[in-house]
């Protein structure tokens, strides 16, 4: 088995049926592996709405998530002290903690955010 993490925009990408994650679409759908979204992405996503960045129901989301039995992954103090440890490659602090928690965990982290994969070879670029 294998654990994925899924980045934000992955994640809403999953749902919106966007073609970007064809790449991908058959492990996060594949029974074999763990699916996870990290407290820190749904707390980003929540920043986003509140700031009108971004327009999605995360109620309907939270339901859609649980009903693909997506798990949580909440943020920790060993997260915080890898997220401390990264190189600062990157600005992102949201980008910062799912790679901590990849690292830390370790799960594989599915963004298209090409420049992340300068941390670690747990970062797969779609």
């Amino acid at each position: 088995m294998t654990n994925l993490l899924l980045d934000t925009s992955v994640f809403l990408w999953y749902f919106w049926g966007s073609g970007r994650i064809d790449s991908v679409k058959h492990l996060i759908e594949s029974s074999e592996n763990g699916v996870f979204i990290s407290a820190a992405s749904w707390w980003e996503i929540a920043v986003k709405v509140r700031a009108g960045k971004l327009l999605v129901d995360l109620e309907q989301l939270r339901h859609l998530a649980k009903l693909y039995a997506f798990e949580d992954l909440p943020v920790t103090s060993e997260h915080a002290k890898a997220c401390m440890d990264l190189p600062r490659l990157h600005k992102d602090p949201f980008d910062h903690m799912l790679l901590a928690q990849a690292i830390t965990s370790p799960m594989r982290l599915i963004t298209a955010d090409a420049f992340l994969a300068e941390y670690s070879s747990l970062v797969m670029v779609i």
